[in-house]
């Protein structure tokens, strides 16, 4: 486990975005899992200012690891949010953009775009393989759509799993488990004092941690997991661990 502090979320969204370019560099097509929330539109927003060219976005396909169930119009989509952020403002080739379509039956949803993984990625194991999976994480401990009320869902043998919110009841399609530990390299990215119980518990006591929060259970069997924290979110944590 790699895990990095940074002082402000400009110095993580660098750090990410010199990684995101270094995969970029060793490969003809590299496919991404974005993640919803204000981190990632802090980081869309940066990239959308990067001089062109900057990031070869013919080589990229973009998906989703979770999406509401809603109309990709709604104020609550993520992938409304990454247009807004993002493909307003970068040459994302239409035909690289796959969303998880929120309008659909949220379990018809969820069985497609699990077929569209399998034809659309590389495998692990057999598994849907990302070069780079986004997550963040909720301070209930929760990532993509998996929730601690439901860690059951982590299980499931599908690609994709539908998910319901503890609090407002809203349905999701979310990646399940298993395609969120196949990805090559997974980067949780993390803000906000909120975030940083959560964060201590997780890392520090990572076998108590797994029984009750979705966040914990992500292993990559690529061992290529990464923490970017800033300084809120890392707040418990002992220093140094991996400042930047």
């Amino acid at each position: 486990m790699d895990i990095q502090i940074f002082k402000t979320k400009d110095d993580l969204n660098k750090a990410f975005t010199d990684r995101l370019k270094e995969v970029i560099s060793k490969k003809d097509i590299v496919t991404i899992a974005l993640s919803g929330g204000s981190t990632p539109k802090s980081l869309f927003d940066d990239w959308a200012q990067l001089p062109e060219g900057e990031i070869n976005w013919k080589k990229v396909k973009l998906f989703w690891g979770d999406e509401r169930c809603v109309p990709p119009s709604d104020d609550e989509s993520n992938y409304k949010m990454t247009k807004e952020h993002l493909f307003d403002f970068v040459p994302v080739p239409e035909e690289n953009i796959f969303r998880i379509q929120g309008e659909n039956d949220p379990e018809s949803e969820a069985e497609r775009y699990g077929g569209l993984l399998n034809r659309e990625l590389g495998t692990t194991n057999g598994v849907p393989s990302f070069d780079i999976l986004m997550l963040g994480m909720g301070d209930d401990g929760h990532t993509a759509s998996i929730f601690p009320h439901e860690i059951k869902l982590w299980d499931n043998p599908d690609n994709c799993v539908t998910a319901i919110h503890p609090v407002s009841g809203q349905k999701r399609v979310s990646l399940s488990g298993k395609v969120i530990n196949a990805a090559k390299n997974v980067f949780f990215m993390v803000t906000g004092e909120n975030k940083a119980e959560k964060v201590k518990e997780i890392i520090e006591q990572p076998d108590s941690a797994k029984e009750k929060y979705p966040a914990a259970l992500v292993q990559p069997e690529s061992g290529s997991l990464h923490w970017f924290l800033d300084r809120e979110a890392a707040k418990l944590l002992p220093r140094p661990t991996s400042p930047s």
